[in-house]
């Protein structure tokens, strides 16, 4: 005999709940790729409603069952009705869902032209309570060069592997090889997963000559952002991992863009 439905007792402790729901789903996807139209991979999905304080619990079943409901070649198309459908089966004000994935670039080697892919994580945010906001993140892996060690030094100067965060709302579709280029170009030099000795005496040498420090990345990302009339908003954070320190040089900027 099944049971009453215990997710719907009665709750008196009068406390709102703003997120619940599953985590760490591992669901296929197909986003668009720049280069070859479509690209497969695989997601990890966060699943959220906001629970009334009235209610005990939620039904964690109901997230895989709208999940289940969109195939994998209309998910990322279709966030917005998925989030319509995850709050009427939820019976909540507000839906959320944190889509992350591994996006793969083909690179050329700068010298030797031999081409091998680099994975860049991802990340699509989207929240429907009575609007829709959807953001989406890139993760960029770049070289960095320390300016002032090149100046102080008589030879050679210490650089570092940097992750570069860069977040943006937009009006008008934008590929996420434009936002990883906007990063790499503002970096001493971009990373490459495949490199021979020729290409090895390449990237190092361009480093050398386009040292910059983690406060340079920032600005300079965002005068290139602030060209771009799609984007909205946008947020910026960059991490040097130090060769020399046992820390990270850290720097963040955050701008709403005028829609003029």
């Amino acid at each position: 005999m099944i049971k009453h439905d215990v997710q719907n007792q009665k709750d008196t402790r009068r406390i709102k709940i703003d997120k619940v729901g599953v985590k760490n789903i591992h669901y296929p996807i197909i986003v668009e790729d720049r280069a070859n139209k479509i690209q497969h991979t695989t997601a990890i999905i966060d699943i959220y409603v906001e629970l009334p304080h009235e209610y005990r619990g939620t039904h964690m079943s109901r997230f895989l069952e709208v999940l289940n409901s969109y195939h994998k070649e209309t998910l990322i198309d279709n966030l917005e009705p998925f989030l319509h459908d995850i709050k009427q089966k939820l019976h909540s004000e507000a839906a959320y869902v944190n889509i992350k994935f591994p996006y793969f670039i083909k690179k050329t080697a700068p010298v030797s032209n031999i081409e091998s892919l680099l994975d860049y994580q991802c990340e699509f945010s989207a929240v429907l309570n009575k609007s829709f906001d959807f953001i989406i993140s890139v993760n960029v892996p770049v070289t960095t060069l320390c300016p002032c060690s090149k100046e102080i030094s008589q030879y050679g100067a210490h650089n570092q592997r940097s992750k570069v965060t860069l977040k943006a709302r937009y009006k008008d579709f934008i590929w996420i090889e434009e936002l990883i280029a906007y990063v790499e170009k503002s970096a001493s030099c971009e990373i490459y997963p495949l490199l021979k000795r020729v290409d090895e005496k390449y990237v190092t040498e361009k480093a050398y000559e386009n040292p910059v420090f983690v406060e340079d990345i920032v600005r300079d990302i965002t005068l290139k952002l602030k060209q771009d009339k799609r984007i909205t908003w946008f947020s910026i954070e960059s991490e040097n991992f130090e060769s020399i320190h046992n820390h990270s040089a850290y720097a963040f900027v955050e701008q709403e863009q005028n829609e003029d």
